[in-house]
């Protein structure tokens, strides 16, 4: 009878196939002595499935034709029998400690012939990987291979690529992979029976440069089948990251271990992820969040109005009004309010941030005691940036790489400080590269003229020991690189610990961090700030035309004009026209209006040649008179984006 229920369960559809594994594991609830019975049917089953898998793998990779003309049902096979052991391991395991599913003796016996099918599915696995192999290269060597790509208006990078046709077929062959990977591998004793988050960071350790290692010190071992996991992935991280990019929720069921080690993830996948659990909390929440505020107090009337509010509020759609202007807030003012408060937030006039390096990134100020209520305020700015992330707006700001690594949870390191001071870098660098015996006289503290250094702007500084005693200890060529860990925290970390901390404290009541984290800080930026630069070519293939054409005289002087800008007129333009300077990720194409997507407008207004452009921000849309020449355009639309960017008007 069991024979005939699994195979049938290899037959039925995935519904009734679910049925039966909860019939299988209730059974093994009633009377735990099935528990093994099932295990060396399901083992013995895999097992037979292993060597047709190994064969059908082996006809996708050999002609591209099979690939496209042959429909798989060993891999779907494989994938149910995996599916329905890591259930029954689960079980055992959930009870291991207090053995109340199988004796000691036979529940050791069922877990060691689930370990195993390790061994027997290894020739499974590298046909599958071969098999890949082949596929990729069909994709990239003949342009007349079918794609089953989304047509798309976006601008991936050059690392995109569209899915082979035919490649659904061995989709249930990944899909068993991991889950032998993350559910029926052998633990290492004492680290626990998942795949450990702890032991996947060591894996992403071992990829970084000979410098960091130096400082972190040596890496565990890492489980086999781990170390399978990271090496398959990143071997075939175009065609996994394809899959996702066709199918974002296999990252929520069987591809989520990539999450685990998300550097393997590209970032438009986990961004879409992203969106995707941010959206879920969207749809349950319906109470708008409104606020009032003065444009001359935006900061205080801002804070006021938001500190007091519940997480549960600040999660409801954000609507602006700016007091004394009659506009009604349909998008366009909440880009404003986003744009102007960063503003205030980041001018150094409010003592909250300061500016390093090259004076256009941002960090806590540690002389922002000095500001009544500052952790309040910095909880403030946690939440404002954590709602222009959760509301997908951008705002026109940058952090420093250490800040942004605080955010994600991430350990600064020495090499962080580049950013902020390269001299002083360089000169740990040469400590770490060079013998400093007799050479340097250091002890583990901070003099005061390198605290005024270090804190940016400090004025009132007093000695600071880097460990306790730190005065009367000498940087050794032995320690060195325990003094150059405890600058790093000193300077990127323990100055401005308070303010960072209640940065968090804000921003995590929005943005959890195990769902943050998933980003590094490069792609956090773009998360937070956008794209960096306005690229005109996409901003007019992406513009739509009322009462003009694209080749009305007008239009070409326009686009001649703009394409003589300077940056920031350019983003002033953008401000001007839609609310905010920063372009979306997925570039002009995904401009938001008042009902979703709406591309950049230029319309034609009618009137006086003297009148100035003007815009409706709810819409992306320019009003742009018809001037008598490229230089009278081009004086009107510089007065316009200068003098009337900011504010609600009736043009």
């Amino acid at each position: 009878m069991l024979n005939l229920t699994l195979h049938l369960s290899l037959r039925l559809s995935d519904n009734a196939y679910s049925l039966v594994a909860e019939v299988m594991n209730k059974l093994v609830v009633i009377a735990p002595t099935h528990c093994q019975l099932f295990i060396t049917e399901l083992a013995d089953a895999v097992q037979k499935l292993t060597k047709s898998g190994i064969d059908e793998l082996r006809v996708f990779g050999e002609a591209v034709k099979a690939l496209l003309s042959t429909s798989s049902s060993d891999g779907a096979a494989i994938l149910r029998v995996l599916q329905a052991l890591s259930s029954l391991v689960g079980s055992l395991i959930e009870k291991e400690k207090d053995q109340l599913i199988l004796p000691e003796k036979e529940h050791s016996a069922a877990l060691s012939q689930v370990w195993d099918i390790n061994t027997a599915l290894e020739p499974l696995w590298l046909e599958l990987s071969t098999c890949i192999s082949k596929i990729e290269s069909y994709s990239d060597s003949s342009p007349e291979v079918p794609t089953t790509s989304r047509n798309s208006t976006t601008k991936p990078s050059s690392a995109i690529s569209p899915l082979p046709a035919g490649a659904q077929n061995i989709l249930p062959y990944i899909e068993s992979f991991f889950v032998m990977c993350e559910k029926l591998h052998p633990a290492q004793p004492g680290s626990g029976h998942d795949f450990g988050i702890a032991v996947v960071s060591e894996v992403e350790d071992a990829s970084t440069s000979a410098a960091q290692q130096k400082t972190a010190g040596p890496i565990s071992k890492v489980d086999e089948k781990q170390m399978a996991f990271v090496r398959f992935s990143e071997k075939h991280r175009k065609l996994l990251n394809a899959f996702i990019r066709q199918n974002p929720g296999l990252l929520e069921k069987s591809f989520s271990l990539m999450l685990k080690v998300p550097r393997f993830v590209d970032f438009d996948n986990k961004r879409a992820h992203f969106r995707s659990k941010i959206k879920h909390q969207h749809d349950h929440h319906h109470s708008p969040l409104r606020i009032s505020v003065r444009r001359a107090y935006i900061l205080e009337d801002s804070y006021n109005q938001l500190r007091m509010r519940s997480t549960q509020d600040l999660k409801g759609r954000l609507t602006v009004n700016f007091q004394g202007e009659e506009g009604i807030d349909a998008g366009g003012l909440t880009r404003e309010w986003y744009q102007l408060l960063s503003r205030v937030i980041f001018d150094k006039g409010a003592l909250l941030f300061t500016t390093v390096g090259n004076e256009s990134t941002f960090q806590p100020n540690p002389n922002s005691v000095y500001q009544t209520e500052h952790l309040s305020y910095f909880k403030f700015v946690g939440r404002v940036v954590g709602k222009a992330l959760f509301d997908g707006q951008l705002l026109d700001v940058h952090f420093t790489r250490s800040f942004y690594k605080h955010i994600l949870g991430v350990k600064v390191t020495y090499l962080d400080i580049e950013a902020i001071d390269p001299d002083y870098f360089k000169n740990l660098k040469w400590m770490l590269e060079n013998d400093i015996s007799d050479v340097l006289h250091l002890t583990f503290s901070i003099d005061a003229d390198e605290e005024k250094l270090i804190l940016y702007e400090r004025t009132q500084v007093t000695d600071y020991e880097l460990i306790p005693g730190g005065r009367n200890m000498k940087v050794t060529e032995e320690n060195k690189h325990q003094y150059v860990n405890l600058v790093a925290e000193h300077r990127l970390t323990t100055a401005i610990r308070p303010q960072i901390n209640a940065f968090l404290e804000g921003f995590n009541e929005l943005i959890p961090r195990e769902l943050i984290s998933i980003f590094n800080d490069k792609e956090l930026e773009l998360l937070i700030s956008g794209l960096p630069d306005i690229d005109l070519d996409d901003m007019r293939a992406n513009t739509e035309y009322s009462g003009y054409s694209a080749a009305s005289p007008a239009i070409q002087w326009f686009w001649e004009v703009v394409q003589g800008f300077s940056k920031e007129d350019k983003a002033r333009l953008l401000q001007f026209v839609t609310g905010t300077s920063k372009v979306p990720l997925e570039g002009f194409s995904a401009l938001q209006g008042i009902s979703g997507s709406q591309k950049f407008q230029i319309h034609k207004a009618y009137g006086s040649s003297e009148h100035l452009p003007s815009a409706h921000t709810c819409f992306n849309q320019l009003d742009l008179p018809e001037y008598p020449s490229k230089q009278h355009l081009e004086e009107r639309l510089l007065l316009a984006i200068h003098e009337g960017n900011e504010g609600f008007g009736f043009g």
